[in-house]
Parts: C-alpha cells; sequence; structure tokens
C-alpha cells in the first residue's frame, strides 16, 4: 500500500502558501502522493502547477474537482498545462459533488448524474489523450482541436460510491478516490466492485485511494469530538451517509484514525487489508508537537505497510 498527504487541513487553515509549504515537506519525507481538494475559492490545480517541476516522482492530484462548475474543455486545459509544469506526474481526481451543493449553491438541476459523467469523460479523455474532441452529449458537448501543451496524458481518477459510478471508474478510468469511507466498505463493496468492471473493460487494476483524517494522541476522545463537529457536514450528505452507515459510525468522529501510535498503525492495516492502494491521511494534532507527533507515525506506517502496490 502507497502512502500519501491529503492537504485539506492546510488549505482550510493556511491556505495556498501553506499547502505549498506542506507539498514540499512530504517530498522530502518521500511520501508517493500528495493531494489537494477543490476547497472554495482555492484552485486545486492551480496550486499543483505552482509546486513546478521539482524533480520528484510523487504524485499530484486533485482529490477531488467538481465537474459541474467547469466544462470537461475547460478542466482539460488546465490539466494539460499541469502536467506540463510538474514533471507529468498529475492526477485528475473528478466527482460530481452532492445534489444539495449543486443545486443549493449552484442553482443547477442535479440531473442523470450517471450521463453527467460519462459524458463527461468522453470529452476530458479525449481531448487529454489527442488533443481533438467530437462529442455531442445530452449534457456535454465539445468539437474542436487543438496542440496539447504536454504530450503525456495525466492520470484521471473518479470519486466512486455507488454501483454504477463504480462501474463508470472501473471501466473509464485509472480508479477512485474516496472519502468518509471505511474498510469494511471497500472491501465488500468498493474493492469488489471496481476492479470487477476494470477487468471487463480489459484495463489494469485501478487504484483505491483512500482520505481519512489521522491524529496520534493521548486524547482521543477529545480528537473525536472535535473532529465530529469540525467535519458534521459529511454526515448529513446522502450518499455519505450512506457509507457511514454501512461502517455503523454516524460520522467522521467515530471513523477517522485516532489514538495512540499502535492504535493508529491497526486502523491504517484495516485499509491495507481491505484492499486499498493508496492510503492520503489528512494529518492533525493539536498544535505543532501533535502534528509532527501524527506525520512521525505516518512515516512509520508507509515502512511498515509498504507492499507490492508500491
Amino acid at each position: 500500500m502507497r502512502f500519501g498527504i491529503n492537504g485539506s487541513s492546510q488549505a482550510m487553515s493556511g491556505g495556498a502558501r501553506a499547502v505549498l509549504a506542506d507539498m514540499a515537506a512530504a517530498e522530502q519525507e518521500d511520501f508517493s502522493s500528495y493531494w489537494v481538494a477543490q476547497i472554495g475559492l482555492l484552485d486545486a490545480l492551480g496550486v499543483i502547477t505552482a509546486r513546478g517541476d521539482t524533480g520528484s516522482d510523487m504524485r499530484l492530484g486533485t482529490a477531488v474537482v467538481s465537474t459541474w462548475e467547469r466544462h470537461p474543455h475547460a478542466l482539460a486545459t488546465q490539466a494539460l498545462t499541469a502536467q506540463a509544469l510538474v514533471g507529468d506526474r498529475l492526477v485528475v481526481g473528478i466527482g460530481v459533488n452532492h445534489r444539495p451543493v449543486v443545486e443549493n449553491g449552484l442553482h443547477m438541476d442535479w440531473d442523470r448524474p450517471v450521463r453527467h459523467v460519462r459524458e463527461y469523460l468522453d470529452v476530458l479523455g479525449d481531448l487529454l489523450a489527442t488533443g481533438a474532441a467530437d462529442r455531442r452529449g445530452e449534457i456535454w458537448s465539445y468539437t474542436g482541436e487543438s496542440a496539447r501543451p504536454s504530450e503525456s496524458v495525466p492520470s484521471v481518477m473518479l470519486a466512486a460510491l455507488g454501483p454504477q459510478m463504480l462501474e463508470v471508474a472501473g471501466r473509464r478510468t485509472d480508479g477512485t478516490i474516496l472519502w468518509c469511507v471505511g474498510p469494511k466498505t471497500v472491501a465488500g463493496h468498493i474493492a469488489p466492485r471496481i476492479t470487477e468492471a476494470a477487468a471487463a473493460a480489459d484495463r489494469p487494476a485501478p487504484a483505491i485511494v483512500c482520505g481519512l483524517p489521522v491524529w496520534v494522541t493521548d486524547e482521543p476522545e477529545r480528537a473525536r469530538e472535535f473532529l465530529g463537529r469540525a467535519l458534521s457536514i459529511y454526515a448529513e450528505l446522502p450518499s455519505y451517509r450512506a457509507v457511514l452507515d454501512r461502517e455503523g459510525v454516524h460520522g467522521l468522529g467515530e471513523l477517522s484514525l485516532v489514538g495512540s501510535e499502535d492504535e493508529v498503525l491497526d486502523g491504517i492495516g484495516a485499509f491495507a487489508e481491505a484492499g486499498v492502494t493508496d492510503f492520503t491521511a489528512v494529518p492533525m494534532g493539536a498544535g505543532d508537537e501533535g502534528r509532527a507527533r501524527t506525520r512521525a507515525l505516518l512515516i512509520r506506517a508507509r515502512d511498515e505497510f509498504a507492499g507490492p502496490a508500491d
């Protein structure tokens, strides 16, 4: 199992410069990947592009960019530019967001999300691979051809939880990016469905990228209470509610990996056994010392659980 860092907490607390500093630290610490969420008005691909080509092979990914706000031609433009400037190590993680966000925030109709993402991938995939597309869909269309700023093609992954989305992810992309998902759901639902779909399409075994807060602490109850409050919105979104129910928990306060070094290691081990290929931690901690303790444990876990997926 590979280990990465999810910079969501850095983005929320310190903004773009904090994410860039953390990304540089992750390269020095030899993590395999670093992921930036599209949070508010902070542009994930913009931050990734600012890191540039440092000679590192640490993958840089979006986890994730919502498809509703960005035409696939616009995303292809950004992604190919970023790929050219960061050294051919980009992962374009996309997702369809959630009905309340789309309808209440964007004032758009939440309509046929599976068709939406299939047509999105039609246009995006053509443009990333060849620079040309001629697609007339019911939701997404584009006809045109341009020179690509990068000859290499970025990896594309899809945030997928339901059976139909997992089918699309397995057949059409390099894997799935998960949030609010525990080891029971990965082993019994995510991994079998996406792996079967990829095999049916004669594609390589898909990546299963799982992000979750990690907090090494001697005060686990306080930490879980904080996470439960700060991340309470996820327990209210229907798609996450379904997978949290599969795990038998109310929210991320319970699902996050919190406790002593040994307790957190055991929790990470459960994800490795479930079939996760990439564990991407959101490192948490009270103060610099607390965050350093969590980071040290993640480095230890990376070395302990390194295996065939590396």
